[in-house]
């Protein structure tokens, strides 16, 4: 069984070793340019475009991380990039849902716990205790609930949080309230102290953390952005820290990466950053789910995370 792969930056060797641990007839082979030999599967990030286009042949495309984005946004400029009839499949969890449980639970309880604020005080060689926050007073809000949204959400509510989600579909998780729809969206807004954004990146979702979203929220909100940059209008949140509407942000994805020296955020005294780390794909669990999806693939069966090109996830 031949296996491509591409990825800017992963280590292939390992990759290989992994893939033959659990596929011992798997040979894993790096594409390079001109390389046109037939192959049964691809795993890819950010595959050039030479990589995909033509090969009919293959039985699936698997992106390595939970985001599939990057790749199809490239289809408007090459519509036969990915190859017809060949199922594409994204990264379930194999490990970030527990990564994003940790990140934003860490930044939620930093921001509860008025550790920003003491931070400042400290700045200020002032000690001055500081009236707690009331948990019932902390409503998350949690955009997307997917199966790394639904989980951060539920690990927050087991901190006596009020937690909500809002996403195309209702959803049913212990407590967390469900919201849906474009017509439910302003009341999941309203009474939302915390943001978390892990929405999947559609047309419909770009830009949606806007100057008219902010507004909604309660006052001295917070902003976690852990999905994509396209989902934030830098500007205006830059606009509701100033006015205080926004208490603070902390964010990990940004319209250009690496984010420009230049960028106001770097320097704003209540925004924290950090570069596109909050959940990595991990080679030891990511093999293990591509090479139970290659076992179902070559029995007839459908494994899971099989992308929907048209709704972008």
């Amino acid at each position: 069984m031949d296996i491509l792969f591409y990825h800017p930056t992963f280590n292939v060797d390992e990759w290989a070793a992994l893939l033959q641990r659990h596929l011992p007839q798997t040979r894993l082979r790096a594409w390079q340019p001109g390389d046109n030999t037939a192959a049964d599967y691809a795993l890819v990030w950010h595959p050039p475009y030479e990589m995909l286009r033509g090969r009919v042949t293959l039985k699936a495309i698997f992106a390595l991380g939970a985001g599939v984005d990057s790749l199809l946004s490239r289809l408007n400029e090459h519509p036969d990039l990915l190859p017809p009839g060949v199922p594409l499949y994204r990264m379930e969890d194999t490990g970030m849902a527990a990564q994003m449980q940790e990140y934003a639970t860490s930044q939620v309880l930093h921001w509860f716990r008025r550790f920003d604020d003491y931070a400042a005080l400290q700045r200020e060689v002032c000690w001055e205790p500081l009236e707690e926050y009331r948990h019932a007073d902390f409503t998350i809000g949690v955009l997307g609930a997917g199966v790394l949204g639904g989980q951060v959400a539920q690990s927050l509510s087991r901190f006596g949080f009020p937690v909500r989600s809002w996403s195309r579909s209702r959803k049913t998780r212990a407590g967390v309230e469900s919201f849906a729809g474009a017509d439910e969206l302003s009341a999941f807004l309203h009474g939302t102290r915390v943001l978390v954004n892990l929405l999947p990146n559609t047309p419909e979702t770009a830009g949606i953390i806007n100057a008219q979203l902010l507004a909604a929220l309660d006052d001295n909100a917070y902003v976690l952005n852990l999905a994509r940059g396209v989902h934030l209008v830098e500007e205006d949140l830059l606009a509701a820290l100033n006015s205080g509407k926004v208490k603070g942000a902390m964010l990990d994805v940004f319209h250009q990466e690496p984010l420009p020296s230049d960028s106001p955020l770097w320097r704003h005294p209540r925004v924290r950053i950090t570069p596109h780390v909050a959940a990595v794909t991990r080679p030891e669990e990511a093999v293990v789910f591509i090479a139970q999806s290659i076992t179902r693939i070559e029995r007839g069966e459908m494994p899971p995370n099989q992308v929907d090109v048209a709704r972008g996830y």
